[in-house]
């Protein structure tokens, strides 16, 4: 089933991972929205410069940034009232973990280009 994606950290940089999982989850068919105030477009996609940018439901978000960064966009996810959020490694943190029990956000500790069935090095 098709879902829309929300990349945190998608990045125009093809070899950057937050790049790969755009491509990934465009491959696999679903709707892809790049989220990164830096950038104004990853693979064609126009950027939006956080979740809360986005008109209509996001499904789920898959974060590839910094974990400060990613502590800090934990309100802004339940906010929006995204479902499922997958912090992918190297965005994870101690406290983001601690913060995960406390939150209605779902949070998935993994690879959410291998939780598509893709590999990272495919792309």
């Amino acid at each position: 089933m098709s879902k829309i994606v929300a990349v945190i950290g998608a990045s125009s940089q093809r070899h950057k991972f937050g790049n790969r999982a755009v491509r990934a989850f465009l491959r696999q068919g679903h709707t892809v929205i790049p989220i990164n105030p830096h950038e104004g477009a990853v693979e064609g996609l126009r950027t939006f410069a956080s979740v809360l940018d986005v008109p209509g439901p996001i499904d789920m978000a898959t974060v590839y940034v910094q974990p400060d960064v990613a502590m800090r966009l934990l309100d802004e996810f339940d906010q929006k009232g995204i479902p499922e959020v997958w912090v992918n490694p190297g965005a994870e943190s101690d406290a983001m973990m601690d913060a995960a029990r406390d939150r209605k956000t779902k949070l998935v500790f993994a690879c959410s280009i291998m939780g598509v069935g893709r590999s990272p090095r495919e792309f």
